[in-house]
């Protein structure tokens, strides 16, 4: 039998009520934040399962806004993140879906930007315990990304060579990966892959990956650039 250590139950340093409810919930907001690149504009925000029965009562809706806000799990304006997000122009709808997911604690966020350039953004991701995250979908990608290590993001074309390319590249440059997952719209199509890295990328090295051939689009996520402040 395999068994968790008494910190991943409890969860990180954070504003309750609720490791899954909170801590995670804001966990995946700061997630969608950062490969959206900001603060969106506007936040379709779609409770499933557990959280859509719970959402207001454990402040699942809060700690969503507040990730997408880029607070950490332990920021003293979780409880203020509404207001703030009001105050800052942000427009937030909150759903219960329906259907059935592999977890009881899944929601979709869809995000946008107007400025400078319009830009969208879907995700659905899971609080699977102690603050822990699984996103399992990403502008219809299937995706695993858990925010746990850093994390490379990419699209490009279902073409032959370009993910031996990354990974020859990021071996010569002693970069070992942790995890990685890749899934396309279909052959010679669209395609995305994340890269679960034990240490984050240097600036030079993200500019060289952008330059193999038929990578379109590269973006990143580090949660360690936010958590555990308390003041961000």
């Amino acid at each position: 039998m395999r068994f968790k250590d008494v910190f991943s139950i409890i969860g990180p340093s954070m504003v309750g009520p609720s490791s899954s409810h909170t801590a995670g919930a804001v966990r995946i907001g700061l997630v969608a934040s950062q490969l959206l690149g900001g603060v969106p504009d506007q936040a379709e925000i779609i409770f499933y399962g557990s959280f859509a029965a719970t959402y207001q009562g454990h402040g699942t809706d809060v700690a969503i806004v507040s990730g997408l806000l880029g607070f950490a799990t332990d920021d003293y304006r979780i409880p203020q993140a509404l207001d703030i997000a009001s105050d800052r122009g942000v427009a937030i709808s909150f759903e219960q879906g329906k259907g059935l997911f592999s977890h009881p604690n899944t929601v979709k966020l869809v995000l946008s930007v107007d400025q400078p350039v319009p830009q969208q953004l879907s995700l659905i991701g899971t609080s699977i315990g102690g603050g822990n995250i699984e996103i399992v979908e990403l502008n219809e990608f299937a995706v695993k990304l858990t925010g746990n290590y850093p994390t490379l993001v990419i699209r490009h074309a279902d073409r032959p060579g370009v993910i031996a390319d990354l990974t020859s590249l990021l071996k010569s440059e002693s970069v070992n990966i942790g995890h990685m997952s890749v899934d396309r719209k279909g052959r010679s199509g669209a395609a995305l892959t994340v890269i679960e890295l034990d240490a984050a990328l240097p600036a030079p090295l993200l500019e060289t990956i952008k330059q193999i051939n038929h990578v379109q689009t590269i973006y990143t996520v580090d949660l360690s650039q936010t958590e555990g402040t308390g003041t961000s």
